[in-house]
């Protein structure tokens, strides 16, 4: 049996997913195409159900290879659970409307309960529940309320066989509204002041610069104490004497020169004797790692806090000049943690020239976590100007590729189509949870490149 999780993006449709099935899940691309969903594994009514986490859409009118596909799993879909995000219930409600229409069994997950309360919209469960027809359970993903009943009512899953056009479907949703939902007047929060600052093209480009830059040295700050701290001593207290027995046991010869490599006056250097068990280890585990798990969590609280999708639309006019769009500010900051998951992450854009664009920009002009390390390594000891120098160097090529690409690719840009979500305060099981699926990824993709280099 295949059930299918589907909503609109940015309703906490992953999140309700790894509440269901744990954290046993399996990436896949859609056959024939790149457009990557997760499946898993949910357990309800003495079976074990397939779980697939369908790309998020607005509507089953597609616009976008996702939706495409959405639409095409669709047809393969034995019962849906909608995820309807609870504070933004008016705009969500088309899609459920349309999935109702499909004719498949479903049921809808209300969540960001909790979100809806504190802005004071007040949402009548057991009237939407009437007014739609199928079963609605109200959740929190974050915290796991609810999810346990959302489980227990997969059985009660209904389907309908009702057509209608858009603008019926829009006088239904119109009525819903008006039937189940009530909104009391509650004051602007600092979250969404500060959400209105940062959308400003002249405050909101300051602070762009200004987050980037202490995300920088936050990566910067937490990689070196953690290799100050944790890796360098572990290398030189256990690590070096193993290394150092083997080379006596080995001597001389081929095997010493690709095990151990060269001896530097003498001694083991894991920076500059370049065998496999030595710079080969040291490299990616002592001055890469750190850097890289520093990164990926900078990149995982401004994920979550709702600030990526700002710098999206901040940066769009810019990018535009490029042959992109805001969207390209994602793979890219994605790129700097590893190459390989900022090149797939271009997937999100719409077609082969800007993934194209993307792709060629990041490998040339963005230095991923591995090589950022290292230039901070070895420049970085000469002071800051050099440094400095480096990535003024890399930043000018990278305008000048992208504007020369632009010229000379034909086509033209689409506009940024991009939902800006609320900030959120980070929930530290996500966060940790996404954390550690990347540094996974990291180590199975890009480790064994850095041994075998």
């Amino acid at each position: 049996m295949k059930i299918l999780l589907m909503g609109n993006p940015n309703v906490g449709k992953s999140v309700v997913f790894s509440r269901l099935t744990g954290s046993r899940v399996i990436a896949s691309n859609y056959p024939g195409t790149t457009i990557e969903f997760t499946k898993g594994k949910v357990k309800f009514d003495g079976i074990e159900a397939e779980l697939i986490d369908v790309p998020g859409v607005y509507s089953l009118h597609p616009v976008s290879k996702a939706e495409e596909v959405a639409i095409e799993m669709l047809e393969e879909g034995d019962l849906i659970i909608n995820v309807v995000d609870a504070t933004h219930l008016e705009r969500n409600l088309y899609l459920t409307l349309q999935l109702i229409e499909s004719g498949k069994p479903m049921i809808v997950a209300l969540n960001m309960w909790d979100e809806a309360k504190h802005l004071g919209i007040e949402i009548d469960v057991e009237k939407l529940e009437k007014c739609l027809g199928v079963p609605v359970v109200p959740t929190v993903a974050i915290t796991g309320e609810g999810i346990k009943r959302l489980v227990e009512r997969l059985r009660e899953a209904k389907s309908q066989k009702i057509k209608r056009n858009d603008e019926e479907r829009w006088g239904e949703i119109m009525k819903i509204i008006r039937e189940v939902q009530r909104i009391e007047h509650k004051h602007h929060t600092f979250l969404e002041k500060l959400s209105d600052t940062t959308l400003s093209p002249f405050s909101g480009i300051i602070i762009a610069f200004l987050v980037l830059f202490a995300t920088f040295e936050l990566v910067r700050f937490i990689g070196e104490k953690l290799i100050t701290y944790i890796f360098d001593p572990f290398f030189q207290i256990y690590y070096l004497p193993i290394v150092e027995r083997l080379s006596d046991i080995l001597g001389e010869g081929i095997l010493h020169k690709i095990l151990i490599g060269e001896l530097i006056n003498g001694e083991i250097d894991f920076v500059q004797s370049m065998g496999l068990l030595t710079t080969g280890v040291y490299v990616p585990f002592a001055m890469v790692l750190p850097y890289v798990f520093a990164f990926y969590f900078s990149l995982g609280l401004l994920e979550d806090f709702g600030y990526l999708p700002r710098i999206a639309v901040l940066l769009d006019g810019i990018l535009h000049k490029l042959g992109l769009h805001g969207s390209a500010v994602i793979p890219m900051l994605l790129s700097m943690g590893c190459n390989v998951p900022g090149v797939l992450a271009t997937r999100i854009l719409e077609d082969k020239r800007q993934r194209f664009i993307a792709a060629s920009l990041m490998a040339i002009c963005i230095p991923c976590m591995a090589q950022l390390a290292i230039i901070v390594s070895l420049v970085g000891r000469f002071g800051t100007i050099p440094l400095a120098i480096v990535f003024i160097t890399l930043f000018s090529i990278w305008i000048f590729l992208g504007l020369i690409l632009n010229k000379m690719l034909a086509g033209e840009s689409p506009e940024i189509f991009l939902e800006v979500p609320p900030y959120r305060l980070p929930y530290y099981k996500v966060l940790v949870k996404k954390l550690w699926m990347r540094m996974l990824n990291f180590l199975k993709e890009a480790v064994p490149f850095v041994l075998l280099g």
